[in-house]
Parts: structure tokens; C-alpha cells; sequence
């Protein structure tokens, strides 16, 4: 990295690829042992299976037995280092969205052969209603609903109680009356989260403006004394080559919607990161007991996300640099070059509690979410304008009182 001599004439936010670049490459992650729909427990051949969350296992509901599914990373990432990734690659979950795919999907039971129809946009399993026989949605199909992984929950519901009760009881005081006589985090659900997980290979480069303040000093204006300075202008420009690991980008349309004014659920964006690299293969078995929520956003619509996000990284990568220039940089035109990228789409799990409000006719819901990995907890609460302005007037008039006292004091 070093300072620049000329500023280049225009610099693009982002590269975009060549005309003739080769399209993305497909990695298959799909789990060839669950293609037929059924998952039975290795041990006894059950399907009443579902995650004990305590152990972030699979356990047998009928033997007790417990297992795990493959990690999904040595699927996707083979033993090439980030520095070398080019291109597109994108694991098979994560490809394209085929708009005529119905959500409603038709399994054949392998145990009595009967077919039984699984609403995608509402469950990931059903029960076959002749031979009693559990049906997961294990298969890939082109509608967003199956990703390529899935990170276990490992915050029980126990857990994530108390932490929202912690949270609010943190923060009662200034809660709006309806909040705290209708508090009941006891209805906080279990939710999967669709996410875009992002491997990068990228360049940077940034040009603009450095000033050194060379002398400061104070003039008399009026009734005031103003404070101006001397600084030398440079011109500054940096180059820098990093690479991300395991970058999260919502791929729900609704979640990544950061409208403040209508709900705020851009608070699950202050519980990451979450451990992506303990994902596991797919298995709708994790889902039993949760819901879940459907991709709906294809690896071209999320791309302006991940560069800008990347071009955030390369700032933060340069800032060392620029520490000379004590009065700050202005960055004016900005380079960034994506020389490979990786995607995987998987299922990442969040306790949310969800509160809704009515204030001047205007609807808003708030949401308290728990990092079902963590236990990070972040979110919004109503609040009570009286109480807000009552301590407010409070705090001013002690601050009051002990102004005057000290002009009595030092009087």
C-alpha cells in the first residue's frame, strides 16, 4: 500500500466480469443417504427423529440413539486455499430459484408407497398418515426451501427465555405499560433463517484525500473565540488483497427489509456472528419442533450486498495506513475486484420473540432475537414517552441543583 501520484479519472464501485467469464460452477452437497425421503435412525430404523438441542444431536425418539450429520465446510471448501479461489462457485442449495416451482411438494412413501404432499412454504416433514412412517424434505428441488446446510440450534428454549426476560428486565423502566403487563417471553419460537454464506477473493483499491493539521490556533470573533487550523493536502491511494471466510448475507427479501418504521427485525443483525463453520450436511430432522423461513433471493440479487460489504472490509483494511493523517481521509473513488467467490446456502437458527405494538394509529412490531448458538441477545422495545420525558425533566433539574450549588461553593 502506498500514496498515489495522480488520481485515476473514474474508478467503478465494482468490477464487473468479463464478457466471455464461464458461468458459475456447481458443487452437489445434497445428502445421497436421505434421497428417498425417509430418514430412519441408523441403529433400530425409526423415523421419529428430531434434534436434542443440548447436544446439537439427532436422537432416535424410539432407541435413544444419537448421531450427526457431516460437516458441510470439507464439502464445499476442499483444501484449497481462500487466496486461490477464482471464479463462481455455488453449492447446489444455493443455485437459482426456479420461478415455476411449487412450494407443494408430493412424496411417495418408501414404507407402504402411499404419496404424501408437504406444503414447503409451511413445514419441511409429514407423517405418513397409513404407516405412520415421519416424510422429510431431504431432496433439493428448485423452490428455495432446501439448503445446502443446516447449524443445529445449541441454546435450548429454557435458555433463551431467560435471556429475553434478562433483556427486557434490563430495560423496564422506560417500557411502555402494554409491554410490561403483556410481557410472556415463554411464547418465544424457534426459527431457521435462510443466509447466504460467502467465501471471497477479492482487491481493493481507494483514492482520495489526507490532511496533516500543521498548526491550530484562535481568533476572537464577536463575543466568541473561534478555533482554526493549518493542514498540508495529500493526495492518498491504497491497494489492498484480503480475503473473507464464512461472510452471512440474509437471503429472505422480508429479513434483509430494514424498514425501521414497520418492524425491527434488522436487530438479528446485532446477534451475529454465528459459527458456520460447525454446519452440518442438510437433514429436515433439525427442523422438527422448528419453523423455518424459504430463500427467496438468488446469488444475483444478494451480489450488490456482498460488495458492498466487501468494499466496507477493504476501508477497514487500509485505515492502518492512514493513521498519519491526524485530521482524517476522504475517500473519493473507490475499486473493488472479485476474483472468486463461493456460496452456500444454509439455515442458521434464531430464538425470536416478537411483541407488537399500536402508538398514534401507527403499527409496529418489535422483536427481541436470541443467537441459537451463543446466546447473544438483541431487540426493540416499546417505550413509554411519559416516563422517557418524566426522567429526562428529573435528571435535568438534579443537574440543575448541582450547578447551582457549585456556583454557591465556589462563590
Amino acid at each position: 500500500m502506498s500514496d498515489s501520484e495522480a488520481m485515476p479519472a473514474e474508478v467503478a464501485a465494482a468490477a464487473q466480469p468479463p464478457a466471455d467469464a464461464p458461468g458459475p460452477q456447481t458443487v452437489d452437497t445434497s445428502n445421497e443417504a436421505l434421497r428417498d425421503g425417509v430418514n430412519r435412525c441408523p441403529k433400530c430404523g425409526s423415523t421419529d427423529i428430531q434434534l436434542r438441542v443440548s447436544a446439537g444431536m439427532l436422537v432416535c425418539l424410539f432407541c435413544r440413539y444419537e448421531w450427526s450429520e457431516a460437516m458441510i465446510e470439507p464439502k464445499v471448501s476442499g483444501e484449497a486455499p481462500l487466496q486461490d479461489l477464482t471464479g463462481t462457485v455455488v453449492a447446489s442449495g444455493a443455485t437459482d430459484i426456479s420461478p415455476e416451482v411449487s412450494g407443494v411438494i408430493t412424496l411417495k412413501c418408501a414404507g407402504c408407497g402411499s404419496e404424501v404432499v408437504v406444503n414447503t412454504a409451511a413445514a419441511m416433514s409429514s407423517r405418513c398418515h397409513w404407516c405412520r412412517h415421519v416424510l422429510t424434505i431431504n431432496e433439493q428441488v428448485p423452490n428455495g426451501a432446501v439448503p445446502d446446510a443446516v447449524l443445529p440450534f445449541g441454546i435450548t428454549r429454557d435458555q433463551a427465555v431467560q435471556h429475553i426476560r434478562d433483556f427486557a428486565g434490563a430495560r423496564r423502566l422506560f417500557a411502555h405499560r402494554r409491554f410490561r403487563s403483556d410481557f410472556a417471553p415463554e411464547k418465544v419460537v424457534g426459527v431457521y433463517l435462510p443466509y447466504m454464506v460467502v467465501d471471497g477473493n477479492a482487491s481493493a483499491d481507494v483514492q482520495g484525500f489526507g490532511e496533516v493539521e500543521t498548526r491550530r490556533y484562535t481568533r476572537r470573533n464577536g463575543d466568541h473565540d473561534e478555533t482554526y487550523y493549518d493542514a498540508d493536502v495529500y493526495q492518498v491511494g491504497r491497494h489492498v488483497d484480503f480475503t473473507v471466510d464464512d461472510l452471512t448475507i440474509e437471503s429472505s427479501a422480508e429479513r434483509a427489509n430494514m424498514n425501521a418504521f414497520v418492524n425491527t427485525n434488522n436487530v438479528i443483525n446485532a446477534i451475529l456472528p454465528f459459527d458456520t463453520k460447525s454446519a452440518v450436511q442438510w437433514n429436515a430432522n433439525y427442523l422438527v419442533g422448528f419453523t423455518s423461513e424459504r430463500r427467496d433471493q438468488d446469488v444475483s440479487q444478494v451480489q450488490p450486498v456482498l460488495e458492498d460489504q466487501l468494499l466496507s472490509i477493504a476501508r477497514s483494511q487500509v485505515e492502518g495506513s492512514v493513521a498519519r493523517y491526524n485530521r482524517g481521509v476522504r475517500w473519493e473513488a473507490e475499486h473493488l475486484s472479485v476474483h472468486g467467490t463461493r456460496w452456500v446456502s444454509m439455515y442458521l437458527p434464531v430464538w425470536l420473540y416478537s411483541f407488537y405494538s399500536e402508538e398514534n394509529g401507527r403499527a409496529m412490531v418489535h422483536y427481541i432475537a436470541v443467537n441459537g448458538r451463543t446466546g447473544e441477545t438483541m431487540g426493540s422495545i416499546p417505550v413509554s414517552q411519559g416516563r422517557l420525558i418524566l426522567a429526562a425533566l428529573t435528571v435535568g433539574t438534579v443537574l440543575e441543583a448541582i450547578a447551582l450549588w457549585l456556583l454557591v461553593v465556589m462563590s
